[in-house]
C-alpha cells in the first residue's frame, strides 16, 4: 500500500538530510498550529472556545508521524506555557494550561502521539483509516479536556459545556483533515 517502502508519512518523503532542513519543516507545522489557535469562536455560554486547533493537531500528527508530530505539539505547548501568545485567542502561560481549556491543550499531546503512531503505520494513506485515526485522536482530546473541565463546571453541565457543542465542528475538522493526506498520497502515486 505504500508508494515508497521507505516513506512512512508524507514528511518522510521529504527526508530532511540535516537538522538545518528539519528545523524549518517543523517550524512551519508549529506555525500552522499557532495559526489554527487564532481561528477562534467564543460562545458566551461556553468556558472553552471553538477553535481550529484540533484540526491542526490532527493534520500535524498525520503528516509528521509520532515522533515529529508529538515534538511539534510539545514545542507548541512549551511556547504557550512560557508566555508566548500561541493558545486560542492569544492566551498564554501556565494559567491557560491549569484553567478550563488546559485539559484540551494537554490532550493535543496524547492525540499527536497516537494519531502520529497510526500514521507511521500507514493510516494516513486511506480515507477510512484516516477518519479512524483522527476520530481516535479527537476522542483523546475530549477525554483529557473533559477531565480537567470537570474541575471547573458542575458534573451535570459537563457534556453540555465541553462536549456536545463541539461535536459538529469536530466532525467537520475530521472530515476535512482526513481528506487532505490521502489526497496527497493519491497525487504522489500518480
Amino acid at each position: 500500500m505504500r508508494p515508497n517502502s521507505h516513506a512512512l508519512t508524507v514528511c518522510d518523503l521529504i527526508r530532511p538530510s540535516s537538522i538545518w532542513m528539519e528545523i524549518p519543516l517543523l517550524l512551519s507545522f508549529n506555525l500552522l498550529l499557532v495559526g489554527c489557535a487564532y481561528l477562534t469562536i467564543h460562545l458566551p455560554f461556553l468556558p472553552v472556545p471553538v477553535t481550529a486547533q484540533t484540526f491542526g493537531v490532527l493534520l500535524v500528527a498525520m503528516a509528521l508521524g509520532r515522533v515529529r508530530g508529538t515534538a511539534v505539539v510539545l514545542a507548541y505547548l512549551a511556547e504557550g506555557a512560557a508566555g508566548l501568545p500561541v493558545f486560542a485567542g492569544g492566551k498564554a502561560g501556565m494559567v491557560a494550561l491549569a484553567g478550563p481549556t488546559g485539559g484540551y491543550l494537554l490532550g493535543f499531546l496524547a492525540a499527536a502521539f497516537v494519531t502520529g503512531w497510526l500514521a507511521d503505520r500507514g493510516w494516513d494513506k486511506g480515507y477510512i483509516k484516516s477518519v479512524g485515526a483522527m476520530t481516535l485522536g479527537t476522542a483523546l482530546i475530549f477525554v483529557c479536556g473533559l477531565t480537567q473541565l470537570s474541575l471547573f463546571v458542575p458534573a451535570e453541565s459537563l457534556s453540555a459545556m465541553g462536549f456536545y457543542p463541539f461535536i459538529p465542528g469536530a466532525l467537520i475538522k475530521i472530515a476535512v483533515a482526513a481528506v487532505i493526506l490521502p489526497s496527497v498520497w493519491k497525487f504522489i502515486r500518480r
